[in-house]
């Protein structure tokens, strides 16, 4: 990214304590914890350190990475190692992204039910894919 670009952290912290309000019910204690790691990360809010060149005396203040597996700051770099890692494991055939949604009712209702209601998603989708010639089951 150049400089600046908004990032996943700018989005937390313009609109993160309203989202964090609304949602109170639905984050756990992890994603919360996530979302803080991200604001944080690479501010004074960890800490840092300054870098001073000894020809010109410039000083370069560096600040510290919360190091969480979630942050894209931290992990860009793993997630695109991991990715190049997984291009060998692919075939050498056409690949489809396909996404099913949830009308909102059910999507409300899946918040309370999620193993029930995503089961329920996924064997429909299966059985859709199959019946549309995009997968077969074995």
């Amino acid at each position: 990214m150049g400089p600046g670009a908004l990032e996943v952290a700018d989005i937390f912290r313009v609109h993160g304590p309203a989202f964090r309000l609304a949602q109170r019910s639905h984050l756990s204690l992890g994603q919360l914890k996530v979302m803080t790691a991200i604001e944080q990360c690479r501010t004074a809010a960890l800490g840092g350190h300054v870098l001073r060149c000894p020809d010109c005396q410039h000083d370069q203040v560096s600040y510290n990475s919360c190091r969480n597996r979630h942050c894209p700051k931290c992990q860009s770099h793993a997630a695109k190692r991991w990715l190049e890692a997984r291009q060998a494991d692919l075939l050498p055939v056409d690949y489809y992204h396909v996404v099913f949604t949830l009308p909102a009712p059910i999507s409300d209702i899946a918040y309370y039910n999620k193993a029930v209601v995503y089961g329920l998603l996924f064997e429909i989708a299966a059985e859709t894919l199959v019946s549309t010639g995009f997968a077969t089951l074995a």
